[in-house]
């Protein structure tokens, strides 16, 4: 099961999970945010799933988050736990799906679908993001994809399939590196497919060129 390989990876020494870290404690996991490291004591503590889900829900002006893969969480709070399936249960409120992703896409049970194909299947107002131009889809991708800013999600996919990811600086596209910057031991949160967001904004570049 799941929460069987995330005790596994953490006994191999893996620890955080896109701003997340975690750790073990004498009354099983906390959880929190990597920038309150040195400040525990200092944060609000919670104890349940649903605690998770609200405090991924917004990020620290109040504003809605509507993507999760965004840098932009909240900090103040660590979340403790019994056991590591309320742990995997709580890294999913966060960061849906990574876990079972990266395991998926290890065992070859996941594969990445390149941009032109999501794009060709839209349909309604967004077919016209079929007609996104490779030079287009680059640009958008750049703007709207980097880890500094907009997304910690290690993206997988090209443009085309048989073109590999290049538009992005090569670390973008590796799940061995921490796409926070900082070198932890971190599980990627991997993007096998563009967004739905993506597409959306694929349609207001399409808009914006017919003008």
């Amino acid at each position: 099961m799941i929460r069987d390989e995330l005790a596994r990876l953490i006994q191999d020494g893996y620890n955080a999970l896109g701003e997340l870290e975690f750790a073990e404690s004498s009354h099983g996991y906390f959880l929190y945010h990597s920038a309150d490291r040195n400040l525990l004591s200092e944060t609000r503590v919670y104890h349940s799933i649903e605690d998770a889900r609200m405090i991924a829900k917004y990020d620290s002006s109040g504003a809605y988050r509507p993507l999760k893969g965004a840098p932009n969480l909240p900090r103040g709070w660590r979340i403790e736990l019994t056991n590591v399936d309320e742990l995997k249960r709580a890294l999913d409120s966060f960061y849906p799906g990574a876990i079972g992703s990266w395991l998926a896409y290890q065992n070859g049970k996941a594969h990445p679908v390149c941009l032109r194909q999501t794009l060709n299947r839209q349909t309604g107002m967004y077919r016209v993001t079929r007609k996104l131009t490779d030079e287009q889809a680059q640009n958008l991708v750049q703007e709207a994809c980097r880890s500094d800013s907009r997304c910690l999600r290690t993206i997988l996919w090209g443009i085309e399939d048989s073109r590999p990811p290049d538009f992005l600086p090569s670390s973008k596209f590796d799940p061995t590196v921490d796409q926070t910057g900082q070198q932890r031991a971190a599980l990627p949160f991997l993007c096998l497919e563009a967004c739905n967001l993506l597409v959306a904004a694929a349609r207001n570049t399409m808009k914006k060129s017919s003008r």
